[in-house]
């Protein structure tokens, strides 16, 4: 069972992916609403997956996503994220991120992308 850590500033939005997740038998070991946030729980959790918001306080997911690959270059990050430019896209991507997905998304997207990890 693969653990995921949910990263996003929206509680619904964690939410709402935390039982998309859990119908799909991954374990939700932890939840962050900021960067900085998830930064320590990374460190402490482990996960195998982290999705990862852009738009959030203290620090913002790009900023996240560099420290985390920086912690440990094999990370697993999916953004997930309405920032779904070209430019945060290619950013992200860039990185390290696995993936990203474009809010608002569909359970058939995220088990897409959350499958092929």
């Amino acid at each position: 069972m693969k653990k995921i850590l949910i990263v996003d500033d929206a509680m619904f939005m964690r939410s709402t992916l935390k039982m998309m997740l859990r119908k799909e038998n991954y374990e939700v070991v932890g939840e962050a609403q900021n960067g900085l946030e998830a930064i320590e729980k990374f460190k402490t959790l482990k996960p195998d997956i982290v999705t990862l918001d852009i738009h959030m306080p203290e620090m913002g997911g790009i900023d996240t996503l560099e420290m985390i690959m920086k912690l440990d270059s094999n990370a697993k990050v999916v953004m997930i994220s309405a920032a779904g430019d070209q430019k945060h896209v290619l950013d992200a991507l860039k990185l390290g991120a696995t993936n990203f997905i474009i809010k608002p998304f569909s359970e058939d997207k995220v088990f897409q992308v959350m499958n092929k990890i």
